[in-house]
């Protein structure tokens, strides 16, 4: 990976470049669908992200102790279960709204961690944009099960975030993302193989995961990595809320995703109550972005 001096992006466009290239590979991962269905592109996306980072961050397995593999084992387990529930709601679900119903996870945990009064006002107005979301709300039916996972997903988040701190206060970033995505990847390449057997060896299909797993793990990671020696926890945090808006704009153009007006609202109060409960907490918890 090329030093971090060499991205010439001031950090606010690095991390809007950050959240585009995730919502696009996710878009692109989902064209796999038909192909491999949405275990295999899991499986394939995670391997493929692992060895990439193994391969660039070379973390020396040996050194880690057994305390490091507690850490780090529960740590990269609850990444491919994210990963995998993620996907399957994928399969669903249009982008914006799983990544808007996802993203509830990290919400209200910052809002569970902070236990404030002002906070129940931004619980409430997430709540809004779920109820105008859920699959009875007054906007186009959505499949229940879908919604169900993408919010298990966001629960796997909200684990990947607390685990995440654990990790974080033993090993280097590169060390534990990169053996984190590793444990993940044995987590979720033997669904994929289950699911699409030999077809995740097509070359079409390698390709494919390989550019899946370049623009939803390196690509971002670069950026957000130099982001965040630039910029405020705070900052930080408030600029991920926009991520729902991302998912939308990424289903629209790679997709053909087009979302209602009160879809549209939904992802928007909770874009706010996500902006809201990181200017308004004094040290807000970071939102950690899913490895993936």
């Amino acid at each position: 990976m090329p030093p971090m001096r060499s991205f010439p992006l001031p950090p606010i466009p690095a991390l809007l470049l950050s959240m585009l290239s995730i919502q696009a590979g996710a878009a692109y991962a989902k064209s796999l669908f038909p192909l491999i269905g949405p275990l295999g592109t899991t499986g394939l996306r995670v391997g493929l992200a692992a060895a990439i980072l193994m391969l660039i961050f070379r973390p020396n397995l040996r050194l880690l102790t057994r305390d490091d593999w507690r850490a780090v084992i529960p740590y990269g387990a609850v990444l491919g279960l994210m990963n995998l529930t993620y996907y399957l709601s994928l399969e669903r679900l249009p982008l914006a709204i799983a990544v808007t119903l996802e993203f509830l996870g990290p919400l209200l945990l910052a809002a569970a961690l902070s236990r404030r009064a002002l906070d129940f006002l931004w619980v409430a107005l997430a709540g809004l944009g779920i109820a105008l979301i859920s699959p009875h709300g007054t906007g186009a039916a959505l499949d229940p099960i879908g919604v169900t996972l993408a919010l298990v997903a966001g629960a796997f988040w909200a684990a990947y975030i607390l685990l995440g701190g654990a990790v974080g206060r033993r090993l280097s970033g590169t060390t534990g993302v990169a053996v984190g995505m590793l444990v993940a990847a044995v987590v979720c390449v033997p669904f994929g193989v289950a699911q699409a057997g030999t077809a995740l060896l097509a070359p079409g299909v390698l390709l494919t995961g390989l550019g899946v797993a370049a623009l939803s793990s390196a690509l971002p990671y670069s950026l957000e990595m130099r982001a965040l020696r630039l910029v405020p926890p705070r900052i930080f945090g408030v600029m991920m809320s926009i991520e729902p808006a991302m998912g939308a704009v990424c289903g629209l153009l790679f997709l053909g995703e087009a979302l209602l007006g009160l879809q549209w609202l939904a992802i928007a109060c909770v874009i706010l109550a996500s902006a809201g409960i990181n200017l308004t907490t004094p040290r807000p918890p970071p939102m950690v972005e899913p490895v993936s």
